[in-house]
Formats: structure tokens, C-alpha cells, sequence
């Protein structure tokens, strides 16, 4: 056989072979598309989810067009504010600010124990506390100095027509207004990826707001991952509702997983949140480590 035969022999077998095995991976595309679905679909509440393979940009959803109320994940869109102000000069995040009872509040957070008008702190300690320990007090007092307007306004400019800060945090009355905080899985994906890739204001700032959501704390997304994992993330929860946007920096396979429930029952959102993940977890692990036969194989670190 010639040798020019005999390549497009080799080629229409390997393409034979490269189609073969990406029907392989149909398969488990479509099983774990089908157990996301499952747990979605466990608990008694209103579940939409948002899974998103940051390499390929490959999705599993359900519900992710559903409008959630977003508890204290909201806060994320606050931070995007607060960096894009101080990148206009209307502040440094050195700058410190009092903390009055005019914003102190219950919930979450430390700064409600401190005396009125006794201390300052820097903007950006409190946009640390905000996210840490989902400071209620601090995030009242980066709210009325970046005002509600603009962090809509912000939204707005991004494409995100259901992203929304309508109300203070531990307002009552403002909810029963309802005058709530919300978005939708898709959204809040989208928010994410615009900041792992460096969309948002640029790449140094998208860092700066990534290095603050990366501080170790408790979540659903990361309770089932290995420690060493990195996790960008903001749980939420309030009366009916639980909430998690994350970005799991998976070394081979980073990507993102948005849950959000609302008319829950009982603590079924924090297993639904924890399953989501898990699965997640071990498809993304599973593609990141095979080779294009399915085998696993341990990479060198760079």
C-alpha cells in the first residue's frame, strides 16, 4: 500500500476511534445530567441549579431562568460594587468608615456587638467581614456607601436583568414589602464565570474580589470536597431559602456550580446543595484526570 494510502487509512481509523470514545463520554455526560436531575428533584422545595465546566463551557441546569430570593449571597454583587467604585476613585479601600447603629442588625456577623459610633474600619475589612463571616452590619454599611442604584445600575450594564439589591440586610419590613434580593442560577453562574475569567473591571480586580470569596469558610459546595481544593464562594440562606453560588478550582477541570431553593422544608437544602456537588465533583474529576480512553492517569504538577 502507498504511503499516502496509508495515512488516510490511519486517519479515518483514528477519527473512528476518537468518535467511538466520545460517545463513551455521552455516556457519562448523560448519567450524571440524569442524577443531577434526581437531586434536584428530591427535595419539597423549588430547586434550580447551574453546573458549568469552565474549559468546554459545557452546562447541566434545571430551573436555572427561576427568579430565587438570594439571602446573603447577594453580597457577591455588592463586592463587584464596591471594586468598581474604588477603581472610579470615589474611595480607597483604606479608607475607614464608622460603624453606627443606624446600621447594626442581627443575623450573621460580629460587628453588631460593638458599641455605637466606638469604631472604624477600613472598606476593605469590611468587605473581608461581609463575605468571612456574612457580616450583616458591615454589608449595611457598604450598601449605603455604594448605594442600592448603582450595584442594580451595575447589573443592568452586565446583561443581568434579574440580579437585584432591593433591600437592606435584616429589613423585615422591606420583605414583606417584597422588596427582595434575587436572582436566578443562570445569572449568578454568569456573574462567576465573568469573574474567573477576568471580565469583570479586569483581571487584577476579578483576583482581588476571587481572593476574598476564596477565605475559608463553611458551605455546602465544599463540606463534600478535598481540603486542598480551592473554593471562590458565598452560601445564603434565609426563612425557605438556601443559596450557593462557587467556583471549584479543580486543577484539571475548574468549574462552577450554582444551587438555589426556595419554600424549603426542613434542612433538605443543605443535603441538596452537598449532592449537587458531590456529583459534580466526581464528573468533573473523572474527565480532568482520563485520558480520551477513560483511563486515569496522574499528571505532573507544573
Amino acid at each position: 500500500m502507498k504511503k499516502a494510502a496509508l495515512r488516510v487509512v490511519i486517519v479515518a481509523l483514528m477519527s473512528t476511534d476518537v468518535v467511538a470514545q466520545e460517545e463513551n463520554w455521552a455516556v457519562i455526560r448523560e448519567k450524571t445530567h440524569a442524577r443531577l436531575g434526581e437531586i434536584a428533584s428530591s427535595t419539597r422545595g423549588a430547586t434550580g441549579f447551574v453546573v458549568l465546566d469552565l474549559t468546554s463551557g459545557e452546562r447541566f441546569g434545571s430551573n436555572d431562568d427561576f427568579v430565587f430570593p438570594q439571602g446573603s449571597a447577594i453580597k457577591i454583587p455588592i463586592l463587584m460594587e464596591v471594586y468598581k467604585q474604588e477603581g472610579e476613585g470615589r474611595f480607597r479601600l483604606t479608607d475607614k468608615l464608622e460603624v453606627s447603629s443606624t446600621h447594626q442588625v442581627g443575623g450573621s456577623g460580629v460587628l453588631k456587638e460593638l458599641g455605637d459610633s466606638t469604631s472604624e474600619l477600613a472598606i476593605r475589612d469590611l468587605a473581608v467581614l461581609m463575605v468571612l463571616v456574612s457580616d450583616n452590619t458591615a454589608t449595611n454599611i457598604l450598601i449605603d456607601l455604594v448605594g442600592m442604584e448603582n450595584v442594580n445600575r451595575t447589573m443592568q450594564s452586565l446583561g443581568l436583568e434579574k440580579t437585584r439589591l432591593r433591600r437592606r440586610m435584616i429589613d423585615q419590613a422591606a420583605s414583606l414589602r417584597g422588596d427582595e434580593n434575587t436572582s436566578t442560577p443562570a445569572e449568578a453562574a454568569r456573574i462567576m464565570e465573568m469573574l474567573y475569567e477576568g471580565e469583570f473591571l479586569g483581571r487584577n480586580e476579578s483576583d482581588e474580589i476571587l481572593s476574598i470569596l476564596r477565605k475559608r469558610k463553611r458551605g455546602g459546595v465544599n463540606s463534600v470536597l478535598p481540603g486542598n481544593i480551592p473554593v471562590p464562594f458565598k452560601p445564603g440562606g434565609i426563612a425557605g431559602v438556601s443559596t450557593e453560588w462557587a467556583i471549584v478550582e479543580l486543577p484539571e477541570r475548574p468549574y462552577i456550580v450554582v444551587v438555589m431553593e426556595n419554600f424549603g422544608l426542613d434542612d433538605e437544602a443543605s443535603e441538596l446543595i452537598a449532592q449537587i456537588s458531590r456529583t459534580a465533583y466526581e464528573y468533573f474529576n473523572r474527565i480532568g484526570r482520563a485520558t480520551r480512553y477513560g483511563t486515569y492517569v496522574n499528571r505532573p504538577r507544573p
